[in-house]
């Protein structure tokens, strides 16, 4: 099979790891496929070609880019767009030139520009142009329903899969000291990670507004570290949390790690994985945490109840609640017995129902269901 893949960019981030891994397990599995993206750095392209990629193609974000995806379109049997923008250009140039029948759209959010009624009506018409729509949890299903007016006969849901032999491995070979040396940290000191873009959806403020807090419990405050890993590409995410750490004076008890490629290292020399999302499509770098053995500290909010059971792999709280917040966090640092049974509980559940393979069959089965229909 040939698969063309539409994404709106390559950068770091839940949705482009993820079609990474899709694209592996399709390419071990014999097929052809090809990516091309819209706007940004491309910082993945070469991590894409690596695994197998046929080809990597910048189409950029302008008008012109529908005519290049219909060029593509030409050459694949299947088409499968990834992220609001590129579901919209692809759309059009499915609708224009004729490939609507091979057209697969996949929703990776619960995207927040649909709550506003002209994007929602808009998308409630091209957003049921594709034969199919993959949703990656049953949150982001329903939301699409209500608020994207999508079809829900031609909805398939499709968990993502991670490769947990990188974080499962980091986990084997944890250097917990080696760390803490690199970032200044005492020996002693209780580390939380958070793995994400520096995005209003991420409320990185409201997470280091929860460090604060915790640093004044006398038990275990002085020992608190927050490691934030990523950036900010398109905007000032990044440059607010930093204001915001100084504005608290936190100084050495946070640092800004930027992009990194050694995520699985970092993640299981942690002691804890804390994130205050204001939503998320699903959260794929949960189930990294939890691969590599480390506890999840988050909030209640879209589908990530769907992958951290609370109370059982980890501890779940309101969003925009800094002190619930803290109050996880000291939960989780007063309590090692307890984070070990929410580690060894996050480590079966990523097994059990958020395996790769199983990720990459099932929406392999959704090509070929679209294909078997052309044919009928």
């Amino acid at each position: 099979m040939k698969i063309q893949h539409v994404i709106t960019t390559l950068d770091v981030g839940g949705a482009e790891v993820h079609l990474l891994s899709q694209v592996k397990g399709q390419v071990a599995r014999g097929h052809t496929v090809r990516v091309a993206y819209l706007k940004g750095d491309g910082a993945l392209a070469g991590d894409f070609r690596k695994v197998g990629a046929d080809l990597v193609t910048a189409l950029g974000s302008g008008p012109g880019c529908v005519s290049r995806i219909a060029r593509l379109a030409t050459e694949a049997d299947i088409v499968h767009s990834h992220l609001l923008k590129a579901d919209a250009a692809t759309a059009l140039a499915a609708r224009l030139w004729g490939f609507r029948s091979r057209l697969i759209s996949g929703k990776h959010n619960d995207e927040r520009a649909l709550l506003r009624p002209w994007i929602s009506r808009i998308h409630g018409v091209v957003g049921n142009w594709p034969a199919r729509t993959i949703v990656l949890s049953d949150h982001v299903g329903r939301f699409v329903v209500q608020h994207g007016r999508l079809d829900q006969q031609n909805m398939r849901r499709v968990y993502y899969g991670i490769d947990r032999t990188p974080f499962e491995q980091a986990a084997r070979d944890a250097d917990p000291s080696g760390v803490r040396r690199e970032f200044g940290w005492p020996e002693d000191a209780f580390v939380m990670i958070c793995v994400a873009r520096f995005a209003a959806q991420k409320a990185h403020e409201i997470l280091l507004q929860a460090l604060n807090a915790a640093r004044r419990d006398e038990r275990v405050g002085s020992r608190l570290r927050l490691l934030l890993v990523g950036d900010d590409p398109f905007g000032q995410g990044k440059r607010l949390a930093e204001d915001e750490a100084s504005r608290l004076e936190l100084g050495s008890l946070v640092q800004f790690a930027g992009i990194r490629r050694d995520v699985p290292r970092l993640m299981a020399a942690s002691d804890l994985f804390v994130m205050a999302s204001r939503w998320e499509g699903l959260g794929l770098v949960f189930l990294e945490a939890m691969a590599a053995g480390v506890p999840v500290v988050s909030t209640d909010v879209s589908a990530i109840p769907e992958v951290v059971l609370n109370g059982e792999t980890g501890r779940l709280v309101p969003r925009d609640d800094p002190g619930r917040l803290a109050a996880g966090m000291l939960e989780a640092a007063l309590n090692p017995d307890l984070r070990k049974r929410w580690a060894a509980a996050g480590v079966e559940r990523v097994a059990s129902a958020f395996g790769l393979d199983r990720m990459v069959d099932e929406t392999l089965a959704i090509y070929e269901e679209v294909l078997a229909q052309q044919g009928d």
